[in-house]
């Protein structure tokens, strides 16, 4: 089988965003946990975030007519693969410590592999990413590990 992935798409292992600052909001935590329908109080008082609060908070806002016709945007750390359709492929996180109101993060994505797999769907590509959440003093409040699958 012919190899999809060259030096130059090997090349992007260890390339990064520059870091994202964020403010965490006792606002922006209600909203979230009144969209995702939380019931627990801390999360709907605003007192802590939930677990997937930060999930896509890395991503630029984008707006509508800037989107793809598969409605996604141009992700900057994603190489020129002969493959095109992006899928989710999993996430997992570790928390250190609860996310609060008041917080200012520092989040900074990295890929870490990038690997092919054959199945009897054809061929597949794997991206994976490294997500670091860090407080400004430099503290990790949370790791998370997201896999995406191009096909």
């Amino acid at each position: 089988m012919e190899k999809l992935i060259n030096d130059e798409i090997r090349s992007w292992i260890g390339r990064a965003d520059k870091p994202i600052r964020i403010l965490v909001s006792r606002r922006d935590i209600v909203k979230y946990s009144i969209a995702t329908e939380q019931l627990n109080p801390k999360y709907l008082h605003g007192d802590e975030a939930p677990p997937m609060f930060l999930f896509g908070a890395d991503r630029a806002l984008t707006r509508i007519p800037d989107l793809g016709p598969d409605g996604l945007r141009q992700d900057s750390l994603l190489p020129d693969l002969p493959l095109k359709r992006v899928m989710a492929g999993g996430v997992r996180q570790r928390h250190m410590r609860p996310i609060v109101p008041g917080d200012t993060l520092l989040i900074t994505r990295s890929i870490t592999d990038i690997y092919e797999k054959y199945g009897s769907s054809g061929a597949l590509i794997f991206v994976v990413y490294d997500i670091s959440v860090t407080s400004e003093e430099g503290e990790l409040v949370m790791q998370q590990t997201q896999n995406r699958i191009i096909r």
